[in-house]
């Protein structure tokens, strides 16, 4: 199967997830009785088959094995009929597979990843094979699984061929190798923890300290983004074009220098067919961009722009996927066209939909659900904007 123009390239994992969740609180040293599952996973994997489930097509750059776990990712990727031309498949690869183990909230209490095939094999001979498959890609997506000469190999490549760079981070661990692409990465998507550890390892010090759970209880979302905002203007000094950093409950932050218009891919690049282009046409026709065009002269380099997007009240069943079906939704709806104010929206009402599923990704979206999300958003967001407008101006200035 060839890739089509205007498709994303991802680059990254694809894992088995194995799900143990108790059914009362869990005692250390003897079983609980529970329910467990296996679920695809992967960062790069979540995101991929949650574009897919919004109409795109995007092209898997990843590797498994032949073994029972590869064999279930794979045949799962073939029935979505997406091109499995990019995952390099061995019978000396151990597929990766991560048994994360929750509490009665939904939350990750514990878990143990196996997923050094990744560095192992997605080497960077193997992802310039698909050099080609940038030409007409809109973004390429690389998680942090993969190694420093990977992840290098693949931004270059990316900007040789003038494909801006996306970056998930995966873990805090992992999030550190920001390092040796930032001069690449025009998106970054860590949580507030991968944001503590990225401008860390950015800065060269040890200056930045994850928030304390007693510092998170009784404050505001701004008072909040006030303690994270040095380490967010880090990430922008070095070169990041647009910050999206995830506050679980607390909703989604949209930074960059000055107003973020500008981010939107030129129209060559965009593909609006099947499902993703009934997105497009009814998010322009409710939450269009001249929405905000009144605000344009906060675009001066000297400030630090931020909107904050809210979550959205969900039946909570698990966690896991939440962060990746944002950055799938997001993606897939600036590769349609849109802008990123419309894009990160539309992430924030997919999110909303996978963490009310046992699974990492939902089977299906509807249409009519997700536009209604980001009506009701984008209603919320413009109200914040036009009462506090000078109150954003002067306190995100640096």
């Amino acid at each position: 199967m060839e890739h089509g123009d205007g498709e994303a390239v991802i680059i990254g994992g694809m894992v088995l997830d194995i799900h143990a969740t108790p059914s009362m609180l869990a005692n250390p040293g003897t079983t609980t009785p529970g329910k467990v599952y296996y679920v695809q996973g992967g960062v790069a994997r979540n995101v991929a088959e949650c574009m897919s489930k919004l109409g795109a097509k995007p092209y898997m750059i990843s590797a498994l094995g032949f073994d029972m776990a590869g064999n279930l990712l794979l045949n799962q990727w073939k029935s979505a009929g997406l091109s499995i031309e990019g995952i390099l498949k061995d019978k000396d690869i151990e597929t990766p597979v991560v048994c994360n183990i929750f509490d009665v909230n939904g939350e990750v209490a514990a878990g143990v990843a196996s997923v050094e095939a990744l560095e192992k094999y997605l080497t960077p001979d193997w992802i310039f094979r698909f050099k080609n498959t940038l030409l007409s890609a809109p973004v390429l997506m690389v998680d942090a699984n993969l190694s420093h000469p990977s992840l290098e190999a693949a931004c270059k490549m990316a900007i040789d061929m003038a494909c801006p760079v996306w970056f998930e981070p995966v873990s805090v661990t992992k999030s550190r190798r920001i390092s040796s692409i930032v001069e690449y990465v025009t998106f970054a998507s860590p949580n507030e923890d991968e944001l503590i550890a990225m401008a860390n390892a950015l800065s060269g010090s040890d200056e930045f300290h994850p928030l304390k759970e007693s510092q998170k209880k009784n404050i505001s979302v701004l008072s909040l983004f006030q303690m994270l905002k040095p380490a967010i203007w880090v990430l922008l000094e070095k070169g990041i074009k647009v910050v999206l950093v995830t506050f679980g409950s607390n909703g989604v932050f949209l930074c960059n220098k000055g107003w973020p218009r500008q981010f939107k891919m030129p129209a060559e690049k965009t593909n609006q067919c099947g499902f993703r282009g009934q997105l497009f046409k009814t998010v322009m026709q409710k939450c269009p961009p001249s929405r905000y065009s009144g605000f344009s002269e906060l675009d001066r380099s000297s400030h630090l722009f931020a909107v904050h997007f809210p979550s959205l009240p969900a039946s909570v069943v698990r966690l896991t996927g939440a962060g990746d079906c944002l950055v799938g939704g997001t993606l897939t709806s600036i590769c349609a066209g849109l802008d990123i104010m419309q894009s990160v929206s539309v992430g924030i009402a997919v999110a909303k939909a996978v963490v009310e599923v046992e699974a990492n990704v939902p089977s299906t979206f509807s249409l009519s659900a997700i536009t209604g999300k980001v009506l009701a958003m984008h209603l919320v967001i413009a109200m914040v904007i036009c009462m506090s407008s000078c109150f954003f101006c002067c306190m995100f200035h640096v």
